[in-house]
């Protein structure tokens, strides 16, 4: 799986937390960052939006993180997960920068996920999504990890 986003993770409390979840990831998480753009806030989404388009391979299969996207549950996630796995393409997650994406990555992309209905900074979308992964690649392996109810 391959995560293409908008900006560069300095060292700091971010990146730590996207570190510890995708090291337990097997295969971890290849990461391609792009710069972010500068303007005018619609020149930048533009700017930002063709740049993840231009940083897909070919055959990619593409999913957005987009507020408007599915909100699935843990137990949803890991199901989606596992069937777009089975697929033959390669999985790549995009995250857009602080002005979001454009229509034409969410008109590219083959599923759109949201982390839920509240506004999040986008480099700890990283460390949300690499968390969400490992949690729905540990449901799919029976591991102990997930708790799905209260105790």
């Amino acid at each position: 799986m391959h995560l293409i986003a908008i900006g560069r993770l300095r060292d700091g409390p971010d990146a730590e937390l996207f570190a510890r979840y995708n090291a337990r990831l097997r295969p971890a998480l290849t990461v391609t960052e792009i710069p972010e753009a500068s303007g005018a806030p619609a020149e930048v989404k533009r700017r930002e939006s063709a740049a993840l388009l231009a940083a897909l391979p070919a055959d990619a299969f593409v999913i957005a993180l987009d507020q408007g996207g599915e909100m699935p549950d843990s137990l949803r996630f890991s199901k989606l997960l596992e069937r777009w796995l089975t697929n033959t393409r390669r999985i790549c997650f995009l995250i857009g920068g602080a002005e979001g994406l454009d229509a034409p990555v969410l008109q590219r992309a083959n599923a759109a996920l949201s982390l839920g209905p509240m506004t999040w900074p986008h480099f700890m979308v990283r460390a949300m999504l690499a968390e969400q992964i490992y949690r729905a690649r540990s449901i799919a392996t029976g591991h102990p990890y997930h708790r799905a109810g209260r105790p």
